[in-house]
């Protein structure tokens, strides 16, 4: 089963310290809608006495980053924001679409997931995790004060590596671009991942030595996927200083488990590049 968010058992925890009235009013307003083969979606939404839009979304976007989510784009004017539960794994990352507006000094502010196709979780961890984040939120000066620290906030980039393979990486990839490719570096610029696959060749790029996995066209492939992108996505490796040696010993078919940082992607011909690339051991 896949999981809605990393967070969902600490914030049972967080749940029981938020008060009974902020509770009851989040989950009268829940619901749920679709379903698991085309995509579950989980809504609800909390109001708050003196509490702009703006400084809604700055909260929300500190609130959400403290917790593990990545912050894709927040536009605090428009009371508008997206933030993602991270891919973690085979983990898909859930966005989640925020948005606030606010009438005689109370804002409203709604948050909907949106999971895709064929992911579940339990409609219960749903209303927990979103309640638990609404009811973070606060009005007046300790809301202010949320809201200006909320607003230095940013992506995290700066996690443990999430492991996975060239293959899966591509496969995942190809289908964000498919939805929408202006995405993609917001989504995954600074973020550190241990990519395991296969050298398809080593070349020299710029001052880098540049490795890059093999990464067959979707018609290829041994095993078809269904609802897989139609196009593949090339993976590249620039070498961190230091593993020049290492990098010149490689030869195309070798395993390789190099851990980088996702650095540039380029939407002609697809293709995505890792910085300060280190081999695992």
């Amino acid at each position: 089963m896949l999981r809605l968010l990393r967070a969902f058992i600490l914030s049972l925890s967080l749940l029981y310290a938020m008060p009974a009235t902020a509770q009851s009013a989040c989950a009268s307003t829940f619901q749920k809608s679709g379903n698991p083969i085309l995509g579950l979606k989980f809504r609800a939404s909390e109001s708050v006495r003196d509490l702009s839009a703006a400084n809604a979304i700055n909260q929300l976007k500190g609130i959400m980053t403290g917790r593990g989510y990545d912050i894709i784009l927040a536009e605090p004017e428009a009371g508008s924001m997206l933030a993602e539960q991270p891919l973690s794994g085979k983990a898909r990352a859930i966005p989640f679409e925020i948005n606030a507006v606010a009438q005689n000094g109370v804002a409203t502010v709604t948050i909907e997931a949106k999971m895709k196709a064929a992911m579940f979780t339990k409609e219960a961890d749903a209303k927990t995790e979103i309640c638990t984040i609404l009811g973070m939120m606060k009005g007046g000066k300790a809301g202010l004060a949320l809201a200006v620290a909320g607003a230095r906030g940013g992506n995290l980039g700066n996690g443990a590596p999430v492991a996975i393979s060239a293959l899966e990486f591509s496969h995942q990839i190809s289908k964000d671009a498919e939805r929408n490719a202006a995405a993609i570096p917001l989504r995954y610029k600074g973020k550190v991942f241990t990519l395991s696959g296969t050298v398809d060749y080593v070349m020299r790029d710029g001052q880098y030595l540049r490795v890059a996995f093999q990464i067959p066209q979707p018609w290829n492939e041994l095993i078809q996927l269904p609802n897989a992108a139609k196009f593949k996505t090339d993976l590249s490796c620039l070498m961190a200083p230091g593993t020049g040696v290492y990098a010149l010993q490689l030869k195309p078919g070798k395993s390789v488990k190099l851990t980088g940082t996702f650095y540039e992607y380029r939407e002609i011909n697809p293709a995505a590049w890792f910085k300060d690339c280190r081999p695992e051991r």
